[in-house]
């Protein structure tokens, strides 16, 4: 059993990858997800811990009402709102949000803020 991280998109995918320090699978919805793709997503990684990080906005918050109500499982892991994407919420505040969920992230020192 592996983890998995579902994000919206490919800048959060890589992201995530610049801070992550163990090997996990990062999963993108590309926006707006339905219920035939979310079905195929939980098909794939049924056996997975799953792990949902998803913009603080409209869209983000949609998808993450479909995950709450088919899937109550997966752990919802959220950015602060003042940063709305995740792609935009610095590296210190990411891996602050990885860790309280218990992954393995790099050193402070080896992160830099864009």
């Amino acid at each position: 059993m592996g983890k998995v991280i579902i994000v919206e998109g490919k800048t959060d995918k890589q992201r995530l990858q610049q801070i992550l320090d163990e090997p996990v699978e990062i999963a993108c919805t590309y926006g707006t997800i339905g219920e035939d793709k979310l079905e195929e997503l939980f098909s794939v990684y049924s056996e997975d811990e799953v792990f949902v990080l998803l913009d603080a906005d409209y869209s983000g918050d949609k998808v993450r009402r479909l995950f709450k109500q088919d899937f109550p499982n997966v752990r919802h892991l959220y950015t602060h709102r003042m940063y709305r994407e995740v792609a935009t919420t610095p590296y210190h505040v990411l891996a602050q949000i990885l860790e309280g969920a218990h992954f393995i992230v790099k050193s402070p020192e080896d992160l830099e803020d864009n």
